[in-house]
């Protein structure tokens, strides 16, 4: 068996979102790979490792803050990809997208989760 937060299906949509953020900004100009790509990639990273770190912490509300850590990433991703398609530097049907909004139904249900049980 796994460690505990690879069983979890918000680290697993958050890992293939951090990974499609990394295909993503390799398409980025130049100009961009220290700025709007490497902010986008830290935020990308951020959530799962948040996820995987408050799974591995002792209980719910330890667990909970670092959940509450992964969801400000997920919205600190979310206006960056917004601008990216401002610039027109990604399509706004991109794969990415649909991964953050299942990310953050499977984080919003976690988090649910989490508050109903005792650990």
């Amino acid at each position: 068996m796994g460690k505990p937060h690879e069983q979890l299906e918000a680290w697993k949509t958050a890992m293939q979102l951090a990974r499609s953020v990394y295909q993503l900004t390799t398409c980025f100009p130049i100009e961009e790979r220290f700025c709007l790509a490497q902010q986008m990639r830290r935020a990308a990273v951020s959530i799962p490792s948040n996820i995987a770190e408050g799974a591995g912490r002792n209980g719910n509300k330890e667990f909970l803050n670092f959940l509450g850590i992964a969801w400000g990433s997920l919205a600190e991703l979310d206006t960056q990809l917004q601008l990216a398609v401002m610039l027109n530097f990604v399509s706004p049907d991109h794969v990415a997208f649909d991964l953050a909004d299942h990310a953050g139904k499977l984080l919003t249900g976690l988090h649910k989760k989490l508050l109903t049980t005792e650990y």
